[in-house]
């Protein structure tokens, strides 16, 4: 074994986690190959299904090789993400036709994903506010007082969300053990999608929030929370191991953080995609709509779980700090 694999591989729920999605992904083929051999499904179906397998076959590299591959790649794949989710929400809000404040909350994305790979922790949260008052501020000169309120808005919003939140979750690739946790957190939210998806089909009843999202349940919000947090807890207390983390009380509450959080983040998206009256933020991945449609669960996620973590164990107490401004 080489020693990059020897390294990527060193703990084991790294090794089961990209063990079963390989597996799920060769099960779910062999399952729609045998609906499509038999018949059983419609055409359309059969090409739904096709297509959103095709997707996961491109999205699961791109999410779990960075990840493997080391620190600077886990952050720069998460920049990427901050920025291809930030285009799809300037352009559908069309907050992209400021082109002051737009060009001003990009910076801000590649400076709070710079201070997280120069692990520049006081300047990773300086940041936040520094640049909500850069986009407070930034386009009074030009003298439009007019929808001053909405594009400033608009802008702090998408920051928020695609910039200071996103960029927390490559922040914690400054820790030595950040694979398995990062790997959980995608694995524990794209679960969370389908259980409740699941969940909501076979129980039914109430909606959650009919006008908000029309498909989700009740009792899929609720089965999602439980399956959620049962995987975070029970791989979590393997990660976890002699850390004050690893209590009953506190692996549950990183479950539920990721459960509430993962479906608070996907209403969230909901709410903005019914208020400007479209289905999907993009078509850029076929059977899932956009980027943004796809990672909407990682932007309330990624912030709660690193200072939940941070507050009992931090990230990356034990490497060099300031690796690039500190030369």
């Amino acid at each position: 074994m080489s020693a990059w694999a020897a390294t990527a591989f060193a703990h084991p729920v790294t090794v089961w986690i990209v063990s079963a999605t390989a597996g799920v992904v060769v099960a779910a083929a062999l399952v729609i190959g045998a609906l499509s051999a038999t018949g059983r499904a419609s055409p359309a179906l059969r090409r739904e299904l096709w297509l959103r397998l095709g997707s996961w076959c491109v999205l699961l590299p791109l999410m779990i090789g960075p990840v493997l591959a080391g620190r600077v790649w886990t952050i720069g794949a998460v920049t990427a993400l901050s920025l291809a989710c930030y285009r799809e929400y300037a352009r559908a809000t069309g907050l992209f036709r400021e082109h002051l404040l737009s060009f001003c909350v990009v910076i801000g994305i590649l400076a709070v994903n710079f201070a997280a790979l120069d692990h520049w922790y006081g300047f990773f949260m300086a940041l936040w506010p520094l640049t909500i008052g850069v986009l407070v501020v930034a386009s009074i000169p030009l003298d439009r007082p007019a929808g001053y309120i909405q594009r400033v808005a608009l802008a702090v919003f998408g920051y928020a969300l695609f910039g200071a939140g996103l960029a927390h979750l490559g922040y914690m690739a400054n820790d030595t053990g950040y694979r398995p946790i990062v790997l959980l957190l995608l694995t524990a939210v794209g679960l969370n999608d389908v259980a409740a998806f699941t969940v909501g089909k076979l129980i039914g009843g109430p909606k959650l929030l009919p006008a908000t999202s029309p498909n989700k349940t009740i009792s899929g919000a609720l089965g999602a929370a439980a399956v959620t947090t049962a995987l975070v807890a029970g791989l979590g207390w393997f990660i976890f191991q002699g850390t004050p983390i690893a209590t009953p009380v506190w692996l549950v509450a990183l479950g539920l953080i990721v459960a509430i959080g993962g479906q608070a983040g996907d209403l969230t998206l909901s709410s903005i995609k019914r208020d400007l009256g479209i289905k999907d933020m993009g078509v850029v991945l076929p059977g899932h709509g956009g980027i943004l449609d796809r990672f909407n669960s990682l932007l309330l996620v990624a912030p709660s779980v690193f200072h939940f973590i941070g507050y009992f164990i931090g990230f990356g107490l034990d490497r060099p700090t300031r690796v690039i401004t500190g030369l």
